[in-house]
């Protein structure tokens, strides 16, 4: 991670709340939780809490990466949110501007991860010894410098929608970890969940929410 950490001052954004749930969407360059040291203090938890003190986290999304995230408002919609990623009823969609064009239309990338330990927190495949995950994608479109493609990720290992797309030659624009040369030269990570469909904690019902990639 780059040592200077300046997080966007930007109003918090919250896209839906009730009684058991708050829904925001995240900017790109806040983490989602405090790092190590007070430097690193600044994140969206603080924020949302700031504001909803009963707030409780339930997933994460990386520094870099914008979107829709869930919190919960209650113990019990955090026990019922974690089970659903833990089972993956969760349903998530991404956005990506990826390097070069990709030549096919859709696939799925099955590949297993595990911490690059001497590098962490830089991800790698490692048949041997990672573990499973599972990417399926669809190009959305693409010219012979860049694809604008959906991503579907199936499991949620960490940087699993980057090191994925580095693993078939196309390295998200903007990484900071895994695009090199020109691919790394944007203003941000080209990378955004767009969408996640869940089960309410009250009731089951299907609820999708979206916030609108912003590139």
């Amino acid at each position: 991670m780059n040592s200077e950490y300046t997080p966007p001052d930007v109003p918090l954004d919250v896209i839906h709340m009730d009684h058991e749930i708050l829904i925001v969407g995240k900017p790109d360059g806040l983490l989602s939780v405090p790092g190590k040291g007070a430097h690193l203090a600044e994140c969206l938890l603080s924020r949302v809490q700031a504001a909803f003190p009963e707030a409780l986290l339930v997933h994460r999304l990386d520094r870099d990466t914008s979107g829709v995230m869930v919190f919960a408002l209650t113990r019990h919609a955090q026990r019922h949110l974690g089970l659903q990623f833990e089972k993956r009823f969760i349903k998530k969609m991404y956005v990506a501007r990826v390097q070069g064009q990709v030549a096919e239309k859709t696939g799925i990338i099955d590949l297993p991860l595990i911490v690059d330990w001497p590098n962490r927190p830089r991800q790698m495949v490692d048949h041997e010894n990672g573990k499973a995950a599972l990417t399926e994608w669809r190009v959305q479109r693409s010219n012979e410098s860049e694809t604008r493609i959906r991503l579907f990720p199936q499991t949620g290992r960490s940087h699993q929608l980057r090191v994925h797309m580095l693993a078939i030659g196309h390295p998200i624009l903007g990484d900071p970890f895994y695009a090199e040369g020109p691919a790394r030269k944007f203003s941000r990570m080209m990378l955004h969940s767009e969408s996640l469909r869940l089960r309410h904690p009250d009731g089951g019902i299907g609820m999708t929410f979206k916030v609108k990639t912003p590139f």
